[in-house]
């Protein structure tokens, strides 16, 4: 039959070849993408007055980052009728993989700044970025070391306090966090929306 020679795809009934879906390097290089639009609300449950959040984005080796920023910092705010920060501090990232290990995870740090511009770290903490597509409300719960009696003494004393030396152990695992002592902080909320994108190539249903 004709259009069944090697190298043509084999013809219908009706004499017109079959469409058969080619492989391109196009194709080849798409990656499955994760779009996260959305805002750290604020905070609650901190001593003190006078807030702001260090936050940062991280994720694994097969991850990278198209657009938005990895980073940031949102601004100063002063309750004054209650415990509640509201910082409404909007985040809009963009990343693309090849794989699920390493899924991102926000790193959170929130300080107090005094009358004086002194800053102190009140809490850490970290929370993973939602895998499933849609709007999600977050509560990441933080800590801070606790520091030896001199230090919590010197703390109430002249301010400051105890700071890891390394902020990225806090999204390590138990095993490396045993060694510290360490004691609850407040909580920093956010509002996340995720959307995911050609997951359905690495057999992942969104």
């Amino acid at each position: 039959m004709e259009g069944d020679t090697p190298g043509n795809p084999p013809a219908t009934p009706g004499g017109h070849p079959r469409w058969r879906p080619q492989r391109t390097a196009h194709t080849d290089r798409i990656m499955a993408e994760v779009h996260v639009i959305g805002q750290i609300v604020g905070a609650s449950g901190f001593p003190q007055r006078r807030l702001f959040c260090k936050w940062g984005l991280h994720a694994g080796g097969a991850w990278k980052l198209l657009s938005g920023l990895g980073s940031g910092q949102t601004q100063v705010d002063d309750p004054q009728a209650d415990d509640v920060a509201y910082w409404c501090h909007p985040l809009d990232v963009h990343f693309a993989t090849k794989g699920l290990q390493g899924w991102p995870k926000l790193h959170l740090q929130v300080w107090h700044q005094d009358g004086l511009g002194r800053s102190e770290v009140l809490g850490y903490g970290f929370c993973h970025v939602p895998a499933t597509p849609g709007c999600h409300a977050l509560a990441c719960v933080t800590w801070r070391p606790r520091g030896t009696w001199r230090e919590r003494l010197c703390q109430r004393l002249v301010g400051g306090g105890p700071q890891l030396r390394n902020p990225e152990a806090v999204a390590a695992g138990a095993a490396d966090r045993f060694r510290l002592r360490t004691e609850a902080a407040g909580t920093v909320h956010l509002q996340l929306g995720v959307l995911l994108r050609h997951f359905g190539r690495y057999g992942v249903e969104c």
